[in-house]
């Protein structure tokens, strides 16, 4: 058959698409020829840093992802499945969309969003709940404000088209994130385990389909070259390579999708995300070890004069691929066509292992479908890790004033008002929680929800990463965010089942920070496993530096907590004067490193990360769960960024009443310290001996520090002031920058 004609390839053409010499090479041999442009095109989006993993692979394969209730293993499928009894399980995953969100706010967030989506509902799951981590530089800049209102308009725009309600997350300010905002976006959806898709192509002869919007130039280079690389000036004129959303179509793609699995009509079925039609027909070749011929000439598209190259890496949105059974493809096109969605078959499934491409009659590219894929033939590097030189310089800072210096009420007000503390209003309300009507509580330590398909029962879902910890030490750091996810389900009583990640980092090729992903990835699985919370999948970004700024190292966790009676879930907010108030977990520690107080009173992230007890932070989580079931107590919340006086007040302002306390000590490094495994919880005065009885089988400390008031916010020799002057501070410091 005639060759395409396409431009020449050499080393050079192999280069500029991001891959190196030594791939180059690899890639020759595979082939036993020089590739052609398109081939080498899909080469070098599938062997890219953000589709290959070929740098982190190796080390994300030695997180536990085996567990009893895991109806797929990671990396599997297109996101993780959770059996939660009764014939249904939850479907989970977390991405990022951080180098799309730096160059135009509102569509990469948007976008991300839309990707996240799709895949829950590919697998068949109806998507019930969306949450986001954001990060971004100080609101003293104007252009953190402009990228803080852009992503945050573009989850608004998406998630509320869409129909599903943003229940959670978090939003940090450091700046780190200047110039590189990260935005990952994690969704839910609940399926019918009978009725559970598949990624894999299957059945010689099959049709493959191609399902929802048309092809355009947007986001071409999307994936393989926004998140394979650093910023620079370059990335001004990098606007076109930002995909474009629309929501609506989603919607009606998502009921198509369900409607075709739910029909019997779907063999195998994958969504054009990162790489788009290369990614998808590759991935589900390789899965089985079949192949596909693919006519390009039949591939929808919406731009004139598109080359294959373009066609297969573009990154359209709302996009599907699906194999579907012979018999039934008449079926699948009159349910596409019932929801307003377009179908056409653009080839056939084979069985040689191959890729077959061709365009106008001619032949374009002929691939083997498992040298393409991640865990197949693509890269996987060991590289080099150092620790981190920087390590011995802010681990040795002086933090030792604050153990002589006394807390005030400046600090405190300080503190409160600060973007990363402060109320979120500004921004949730923006998003609706509460479309579909499964939503039960989103000001909690995590979002819960009911499940309507099962009676009772319901779900937690959170997402946390104290980054500064991290920075200060990636171990320590990798725990911290597994255990806080577990501690914030447990506050709302719900068990902790498993997790999906965004691992959020620099450049893989420094060893530096190539040290502090491996050192993250070792506490992640050592807080895994002694949680019981195997991973699921999730997602790597590396790269995320500019010319000025290296983030923090970002591993940021989303955590399912099941609940058994939906009857009985606690939120932060003090409920009625007159309740005691206590701290449970170690209340004799004075660690100030890595505080909000040295952020925001003393302008440096050092110090070193509170250190962190994972057998009492287990027990910690078992407490909680028995202290709720059994109804011992009224209240939890725990104590985070800003120490025990934050949690007192964000617990005042939930439920609108005071407190009086006083602290076991009034130095800076108590008051403010950020000591780990700790939870601020009020109980009834009947109840204080049952809630005194459960924490000493679980040998957890105890301390009461006070009890809830009226109105009076009062901690002893640190601040006294009304409820109502509190509640204003806290809720109006972000609308005020922002304005």
């Amino acid at each position: 058959m005639e060759l395409y004609s396409e431009l020449e390839v050499t080393k050079e053409v192999a280069l500029a698409q991001g891959l190196t010499e030594d791939e180059w090479e690899q890639i020759l041999n595979i082939m036993g020829r020089v590739p052609t442009y398109t081939e080498i095109g899909i080469y070098g989006v599938l062997w890219s840093e953000h589709c290959s993993y070929k740098n982190s692979i190796k080390l994300l394969k030695t997180l536990p992802k085996e567990g009893a209730n895991l109806l797929v293993e990671a990396g599997e499928e297109n996101a993780g499945l959770v059996d939660i009894g009764n014939g249904y399980a939850i479907c989970f995953k977390i991405e990022s969309h951080n180098h799309p969100s730096a160059i135009e706010p509102f569509q990469g967030a948007a976008t991300g969003v839309g990707g996240i989506l799709r895949d829950i509902f590919t697998m068949g799951a109806r998507p019930i709940a969306a949450l986001n981590s954001l990060r971004f530089g100080n609101l003293d800049s104007d252009k953190s404000k402009f990228l803080l209102r852009g992503v945050v308009e573009g989850i608004a725009h998406y998630g509320n088209c869409f129909g599903v309600p943003t229940v959670g997350g978090e939003i940090y300010f450091d700046d780190c994130y200047m110039d590189n905002p990260l935005v990952n976006a994690m969704a839910v959806g609940i399926v019918d385990t009978k009725k559970v898709a598949t990624a894999a192509a299957a059945g010689k002869g099959n049709p493959v389909v191609y399902i929802g919007s048309s092809t355009g130039r947007d986001g071409i280079h999307g994936a393989s070259l926004l998140a394979s690389r650093e910023f620079d000036d370059a990335t001004e004129n990098m606007r076109p390579t930002v995909q474009v959303g629309d929501p609506f179509a989603e919607k009606t793609l998502l009921e198509a999708t369900l409607e075709l699995i739910d029909a019997g009509v779907v063999v195998g079925i994958q969504d054009m995300g990162a790489a788009g039609l290369s990614c998808s027909t590759a991935e589900m070749s390789a899965k089985n070890g079949m192949g596909m011929d693919i006519d390009l000439d039949k591939v929808p598209m919406r731009e004139s004069g598109m080359t294959p190259y373009e066609i297969m890496l573009s990154e359209s949105q709302e996009r599907m691929l699906a194999v579907i059974d012979k018999d039934k493809e008449d079926v699948a096109h009159q349910i596409c066509r019932k929801w307003g969605v377009n179908s056409v078959r653009i080839g056939t499934v084979t069985d040689d292992g191959l890729v077959h491409l061709y365009r106008e009659g001619k032949y374009v590219a002929e691939l083997k479908a498992d040298t393409l894929v991640l865990g197949g033939g693509a890269p996987q590097n060991d590289r080099p890790a150092v620790k981190p030189k920087y390590l011995d310089e802010v681990n040795k800072y002086d933090v030792s004033f604050g153990d002589k210096e006394i807390g005030t009420k400046e600090h405190f007000w300080t503190i409160l008002q600060s973007p990363t503390v402060a109320s979120k209003r500004w921004i949730y309300e923006q998003y609706d929680s509460q479309v579909r009507t499964n939503t039960m509580n989103i000001h909690s330590d995590s979002a819960v929800l009911r499940l309507k398909e099962i009676p009772g029962k319901g779900i937690a879902v959170t997402t946390d990463c104290n980054s500064r910890f991290t920075y200060l030490d990636p171990y320590v750091g990798g725990l911290s965010a597994v255990s806080e996810a577990a501690i914030n389900l447990a506050c709302v009583g719900a068990k902790p089942v498993a997790i999906t990640n965004c691992l959020n980092f620099g450049n893989p090729y420094d060893p530096e920070v190539y040290w502090q992903f491996k050192e993250v990835i070792h506490g992640i699985s050592d807080a895994c496993r002694a949680f019981n919370t195997p991973v699921t999948g999730g997602n790597v970004s590396f790269h995320n530096e500019s010319q000025n700024h290296a983030i923090h190292p970002t591993p940021v966790i989303g955590m399912l907590g099941i609940i058994d009676d939906i009857t009985k879930t606690m939120t932060p907010r003090f409920k009625q004067a007159k309740d005691r108030i206590f701290i449970l977990g170690d209340c004799n520690k004075s660690e100030l490193g890595g505080s909000e107080f040295l952020k925001v009173i003393k302008n440096v992230v050092a110090g070193k990360t509170p250190a962190l007890d994972l057998p009492a932070e287990t027990r910690l989580v078992d407490a909680l769960l028995e202290l709720i079931a059994k109804q011992a107590i009224a209240s939890a919340h725990d104590v985070t960024e800003g120490g025990i006086p934050i949690a007192l007040a964000e617990s005042c302002i939930d439920g609108k009443l005071g407190c009086s306390v006083s602290l076991r000590d009034n130095n800076i490094s108590y008051v403010f310290g950020e000591t780990q495994g700790r939870v601020i919880i009020s109980t009834r005065p009947a109840d204080e001996k049952q809630m005194l009885a459960i924490c000493e089988k679980y040998k957890i400390e105890v301390n009461c520090i006070g009890e809830v008031q009226e109105k009076i916010f009062k901690i002893a020799h640190l601040i006294e002031t009304d409820i109502n002057k509190l509640i204003e501070k806290y809720e109006g410091a972000i609308p005020e920058i922002m304005r």
